[in-house]
């Protein structure tokens, strides 16, 4: 994500920053429960075995409590949704393909801030429960642990006007709405277990009124139109969490094709359909294809880019194979942005945190890339030269430096700390161990980690199997103390 709530200048760079803050509460967690039996009847089940258990509401994420669930792994989403532009009104149809984790699944929690009508489990009617966020569904059995079970969720609402713990992360535009946000979204247009730790495929339809355009994440799989009514269909085959799957609904052209050997579908809003917007989002096919001779192969099989009119945004996110900027990056052509937003289809994207406080492995691998395009163009300092400015330029005292990127709290996962901080101390490492080495740390981690989800202490680990350096003192000076790293060799000075 790239925001422009905070717009600065840092040593002639032209990028946007923001913190957007998130208030949550409430942890509840299931584990495991272990029984011990002393002697039991001959071919009489175990308590274990028939004890019904309920999945947990909540990932165990302590930085957002109540995001994700817990009890079974979604594998497939087929959301089929109508929204009406005239009312801003969805109602939607989301079957849910999953498969329990826990012997005997009583009941489990879907995260949806719309009203539930009705839920069917694998046919038959569950009875449910809803408060502000949670679903809470008890089907008519319990589910048994690694059989696969269907969910069908009947639902509607108005997603304008859903608010919940302050949030609200619905857009109306000018000409229609988006679906889009981080880290909540997904539950104020389709019921999902909303994390990043869980990810799956998707099928989406979008049906709007005729003449209006809906775009989405993956490939398109045509348009039909019926009774004043258009019908979009996408497909996207590649596991993505639930927050990068968006919707974005108005006036659009589409252009589609193939550059740089890739797939392409752009859309841009009829009122944001400018020289600079057009050349900034054409430039996504060579961005991907730099970025690869960093980070090794793209990890999807399409790109692209969108465009909503309005302006009323106020940031750019990595949406899988698909980002969304707001129209205001591209007053002039702004092709760092693309970078960045095309750098998290690696990090961020195919390789997501395992833990929302592990988000510098987002946005500071994301920042560092946007610091290697600038030095190959010539459009910024070489990047030792870049880390050492930006470290000279921030005074001891800025609170800049008090923010732990490598746990920096909920309130400030995207504060400015966690992309700068986070780019520096991806060109510390590599000035400490030596290019070739961090550059084999790098590609080994997005393709071991590719499709999966990641934490620190695995970075950690895996820089330090490689280089064969202990490394606990530069990565606590730079992610874990809230103090300016000393200027060091140690320190990758």
């Amino acid at each position: 994500m790239v925001a422009l709530a905070d717009i600065r200048s840092v040593i002639s760079r032209n990028r946007s920053r923001s913190v957007r803050r998130a208030r949550r509460s409430r942890i509840v967690t299931t584990g495991a429960l272990a029984l011990t039996l002393g002697l039991a009847a001959p071919n009489a089940p175990s308590v274990a075995a028939t004890r019904q258990v309920p999945g947990s509401a909540g990932a165990g994420d302590y930085y957002f409590p109540a995001y994700g669930n817990g009890g079974y792994d979604v594998r497939h989403y087929d959301i089929a949704v109508r929204f009406d532009t005239n009312t801003e009104r969805l109602r939607g149809t989301t079957t849910i393909a999953m498969v329990p984790t826990v012997s005997n699944l009583e009941r489990f929690n879907l995260d949806l801030v719309l009203r539930a009508t009705e839920v069917r489990v694998d046919g038959v009617v569950a009875d449910i429960r809803q408060t502000s966020r949670e679903l809470v569904v008890t089907p008519a059995r319990p589910l048994r642990r690694g059989r696969a079970a269907t969910v069908v969720v009947k639902y509607a609402g108005t997603p304008r006007n859903t608010t919940v713990d302050g949030l609200k992360p619905w857009i109306t535009t000018l000409d229609g709405a988006v679906a889009l946000g981080e880290p909540e979204i997904a539950a104020w247009w389709f019921p999902s277990n909303d994390h990043p730790i869980d990810k799956a495929t998707f099928d989406i339809d979008i049906t709007v009124p005729a003449g209006k355009e809906a775009i989405s994440n993956g490939r398109l799989m045509g348009s039909t139109t019926n009774d004043g009514w258009t019908r979009w269909s996408w497909e996207l085959r590649s596991l993505s969490t639930t927050y990068l799957v968006f919707a974005a609904i108005g006036d659009y052209r589409i252009e589609q094709g193939t550059s740089e050997g890739l797939p392409y579908l752009y859309a841009f809003g009829l009122l944001a359909d400018t020289p600079a917007a057009r050349d900034s989002i054409r430039y996504t096919a060579a961005a991907t294809r730099f970025l690869e001779t960093k980070w090794g192969p793209y990890p999807f099989n399409r790109v692209g880019g969108v465009v909503p009119s309005g302006g009323n945004i106020g940031f750019a996110l990595e949406t899988q194979t698909r980002p969304v900027y707001d129209s205001r990056f591209f007053s002039e052509s702004n092709r760092s942005v693309v970078i960045h937003e095309m750098a998290h289809q690696w990090f961020g994207d195919s390789v997501a945190v395992k833990r929302w406080r592990n988000i510098w492995l987002n946005e500071g691998f994301a920042t560092y890339s946007e610091w290697l395009w600038a030095e190959s163009t010539g459009e910024g300092p070489r990047v030792q030269e870049r880390l050492e400015q930006l470290h000279d330029a921030i005074p001891a005292n800025d609170p800049f430096w008090d923010v732990r990127i490598g746990n920096p709290g909920p309130a400030s996962i995207f504060d400015n700390a966690v992309y700068d901080r986070g780019a520096m101390t991806a060109q510390a490492l590599r000035h400490r161990l030596g290019t070739t080495t961090f550059m084999q740390v790098m590609r080994t981690w997005v393709a071991d980690h590719a499709d999966g989800n990641v934490n620190t202490a695995q970075f950690i680990a895996l820089a330090e199997r490689i280089s064969g350096e202990q490394l606990d003192g530069f990565f606590d000076a730079w992610l874990f103390t809230a103090a300016k790293p000393a200027r060091t060799a140690a320190n990758g000075f």
